[in-house]
């Protein structure tokens, strides 16, 4: 399935995609794409309708992130050993875990708003693992049994907020509208490899980023179950599991975006993403 949320923001309805591409309304069945609606219960339910019977959507709307109700937005840096290659840095001998607000959480094609003072905005397509259940102490052999599926993610990043100023890289990459999420929520029956993946981004038509999750360090289960050692992870939760080479610090000279660019990106089968760069 591929679950989604639409409408203005902070009033999304629940919905999923049918199979020509058309938005139907699930707001009679759950209350949102959260929760226990997410659990393998709530979506074997989901599962069972009969999609050309719930209500069809009419018209574009607009798409919200594509899961409500997170509670935790973790990141993993480098890695990929071709972005870690790109960037001078070592690949590390354990995850690197960095949070993202959730705050920054934004639908799919909002705006991106380059911070006050900022020069150095990039971009990283990321795939997005979205927790379905609490996962505590989980093996790398049950940790998908967790996953409740998977999303696009553009990690937007200051880089001079997350390198040159003091102290961990949230503050770099939690500024409003750095999240990117969706357009959908696919449900892990619909990805059968989350470790062979193309991804792609683009800035004004121009190819930055064409990679794919093959290269990752740390694969998706090991990364649910390295996590669960330090924190339970809860329905909703999001993780970002880094990004491959072409992000614009990693060029010579290095490049960032500015006021009036549009990014556009994407991952084989969780859909693609369109973002309008503005001053914030």
């Amino acid at each position: 399935m591929k679950l989604l949320r639409y409408g203005p923001a902070g009033q999304e309805k629940p919905g999923l995609l049918d199979a020509d591409g058309r938005i139907r309304d699930l707001s009679g069945v759950v209350a949102d794409i959260a929760g226990a609606a997410i659990g393998p219960e709530g979506l074997a339910k989901l599962a069972a309708l009969d999609a050309a019977g719930l209500p069809l959507v009419e018209g574009t709307p607009r798409l919200g992130p594509c899961v409500a109700g997170t509670g935790k937005f973790i990141c993993i840096g480098l890695n990929y050993s071709d972005h870690a290659a790109e960037t001078g840095a070592k690949v590390p001998p354990e995850p690197i875990i960095f949070m993202k607000a959730t705050s920054a959480i934004v639908g799919p094609d909002d705006a991106v708003e380059i911070p006050r003072g900022s020069v150095k905005t990039d971009w990283e397509v990321e795939l997005g693992v979205v927790i379905g259940k609490t996962a505590k102490y989980v093996s790398e052999a049950e940790a998908l049994d967790y996953v409740a599926g998977y999303c696009v993610i553009d990690d937007v990043s200051e880089r001079a907020f997350q390198v040159e100023r003091q102290g961990q890289w949230t503050k770099g990459k939690s500024c409003d509208t750095f999240g990117p999420t969706g357009p959908w929520l696919v449900t892990k029956d619909e990805v059968a490899d989350p470790q062979n993946l193309k991804m792609w981004l683009k800035v004004n038509d121009e190819t930055m980023q064409n990679g794919s999750t093959a290269t990752m360090v740390y694969g998706v289960a090991y990364l649910v179950s390295y996590l669960s050692q330090f924190m339970s992870l809860h329905p909703g939760d999001i993780i970002s599991t880094g990004t491959p080479p072409g992000v614009g610090l990693g060029m010579k000279p290095p490049r960032y975006l500015k006021a009036g660019d549009v990014v556009t990106l994407g991952i084989e089968g969780l859909g693609t993403q369109r973002q309008e760069v503005v001053q914030g």
